[in-house]
């Protein structure tokens, strides 16, 4: 059986861009379950994905959003899923809120931390690092029909403009450590809220995923 970790925020998770309070799509729709159909027998896809997940941000304790920093549970995760063939990481969304004040190239040096992490904890049935699929997340649409009144406090214009520039440094980025690279905004688009996938991008972003991990896996 061939496990495939996929570790993100909200767009692993599965949250709808419409009708936001109705929380996640259900397994059928969102894309890691659409990527366990696809992919088949032989598989084991398991979903590490969590609404406001950061590379490696904590948000302050006046928000209630504790568990977000990515890099805290990025080791137990995998601790706790080895053996792992492949890991798809798509993180960097939430690290560009307004809140933050990230910039793209600080969201890329996080991204690399965590390549770093996973290559020195995860591991395969033969005891190698798992294989990884980088994806560089979808772009933020302020202009999207829902997103000022969903996510306008959290992100901008300029939120949006760093978006656009992480796919060439992330695409620089994995080459370095040998890992794959996906551009998520290549084949998905965000939803009415501006930042979660819309259905049919569920499904599109699903097929490129499946593709890499059966090239990576062989």
């Amino acid at each position: 059986m061939i496990s495939v970790l996929c570790y993100g925020d909200s767009n692993t998770y599965g949250q709808r861009s419409e009708e936001v309070d109705k929380g996640r799509w259900p397994a059928e729709v969102r894309w890691t379950g659409q990527l366990a159909a696809f992919l088949g027998g032989g598989y084991h896809v398991l979903e590490e994905g969590l609404g406001g997940r950061t590379t490696d941000l904590d948000y302050p304790e006046s928000m209630n959003r504790p568990g977000r920093n990515g890099r805290a549970y990025l080791l137990p995760a995998l601790l706790s899923h080895n053996p792992i063939e492949v890991v798809v990481l798509m993180l960097g969304t939430n690290d560009l809120k307004i809140q933050f004040g990230r910039t793209a190239a600080e969201v890329v040096a996080a991204i690399g931390r965590l390549l770093e992490d996973i290559a020195e904890y995860g591991r395969t049935e033969a005891g190698q690092p798992p294989k990884v699929v980088l994806v560089s997340p979808a772009h933020i649409d302020v202009a999207a029909p829902d997103f000022a009144d969903v996510n306008g406090a959290s992100y901008d214009t300029t939120s949006a403009a760093k978006a656009k520039q992480l796919a060439e440094p992330l695409a620089e980025l994995a080459a370095a450590h040998g890992a794959t690279f996906v551009d998520a905004a290549a084949v998905a688009e965000t939803g009415a809220d501006g930042t979660h996938f819309s259905v049919p991008s569920h499904g599109r972003f699903a097929r490129v995923i499946a593709d890499e991990v059966r090239r990576v896996t062989g």
